[in-house]
């Protein structure tokens, strides 16, 4: 299968703080990979680097063109969305305007109309809601209002950063499900950042792991699972 974003020799800092140190991943086209590694590791720098969120060197290409020096925006409207953690969602707006904002830089209006119904079938909570304050809902709704705003973009890639994080777990199971199903029947290719490693590799095809900014360990979702290593560091058994 190809790949719809490739990083090579990424590098990250802050300020004078390196944190990236020449990571190399790719993301199958309409597939999942997964990004794990302990808390410090650099999985969301390594999402906002790809995102051009933070100062970067290396090589990224995303469905075939070099896009180094390219803005954030310029990114987003190529097709690249991400899903913050913590949701940000804009507590203070409705649920429909929330979708809305997701889709500040289309001119489709029926389009839009017509994800926004979509994405009430995907998650019927938000279709129930819709005219409720995102800033009154659980943490799982907005969760979900969130992914479904990234999604309001019409990305092709979608950086999801930690989406259980909070959640009870039937919720983040049901997260996992919808997720796996738009991959599936929309071919949104995702990069998924997640602490639950064994959820993770459940959905994703690839999956790799960070070590203080480097790929420690890649391979294919079951490799990893067979691993001692990622089964006594991530896996608990």
């Amino acid at each position: 299968m190809s790949a719809i974003l490739e990083a090579r020799n990424l590098r990250a800092a802050y300020g004078d703080r390196p944190v990236l140190f020449g990571v190399d991943l790719a993301v199958p086209e309409g597939g999942i990979a997964a990004l794990l590694g302990a808390n410090g590791a650099g999985k969301t720098t390594t999402l906002r680097a790809l995102l051009a969120e933070v100062r970067t060197w290396g090589d990224v290409y995303f469905q075939g063109e070099r896009v180094n020096g390219k803005s954030t925006q310029e990114l987003v409207k190529m097709g690249m969305a991400m899903v913050p953690e913590g949701r940000g969602t804009f507590t203070n707006f409705t649920v429909d305007e929330n979708l809305r904002l997701g889709a500040y830089g289309r001119h489709d209006r029926d389009g839009v109309a017509r994800d926004i119904a979509r994405m009430s079938e995907y998650f019927p909570v938000l279709g129930q809601r819709k005219h409720q304050r995102a800033g009154s809902m659980s943490g799982g709704e907005q969760q979900m209002l969130a992914i479904a705003r990234a999604l309001m973009s019409a990305p092709r890639l979608l950086l999801l950063d930690e989406p259980s994080l909070g959640l009870a777990p039937l919720i983040v199971q049901e997260i996992f499900s919808i997720l796996t199903t738009i991959s599936r029947d929309e071919g949104v290719s995702m990069l998924l950042v997640e602490q639950d490693a064994v959820r993770a590799l459940k959905i994703a095809s690839y999956a790799y792991l960070l070590e203080t900014g480097r790929v420690a360990l890649h391979g294919t979702a079951q490799k990893m699972q067979d691993s001692e290593d990622v089964r006594r560091a991530y896996l608990g058994y």
